[in-house]
């Protein structure tokens, strides 16, 4: 049995969260959540909050064990780009893309 769960537009970069989201990818989940609590860095605060929701999800599962989930994918797309813009000398102005990030993560028994 598989179970999973959604984050969507959540407002850290995709290329940033990969970087993280790829140090749980196989893992337990106990481990996982533990590699997530203590990794300095924002996406681990969101990739940890799919992931219970994703435990939560499972446990609604009829006769799943939670103790043996493993994490089974993590993807991180990219969601819609927020576009604001600095100005900068001589009348000019220059475009900065605020990213957001959609996060899928879904588990499975062993």
């Amino acid at each position: 049995m598989e179970a999973k769960a959604v984050a969507k537009f959540l407002r850290v970069s995709p290329r940033k969260t990969r970087l993280v989201a790829e140090n749980i990818r196989g893992k337990a989940v106990e481990d996982a959540l533990n590699i997530l609590k203590f990794t300095p860095k924002k996406p681990a605060r969101y990739l940890s909050k799919v992931l219970y929701s994703a435990i939560a999800n499972a446990e609604q599962l009829p006769g799943v064990d939670v103790d043996s989930l493993v994490v089974d994918t993590v993807l991180v797309n990219e969601g819609p780009m927020w576009k604001r813009i600095m100005p900068r000398a001589m009348g000019r102005a220059y475009r900065i893309r605020k990213r957001t990030s959609h996060i899928t993560i879904v588990v499975k028994e062993v």
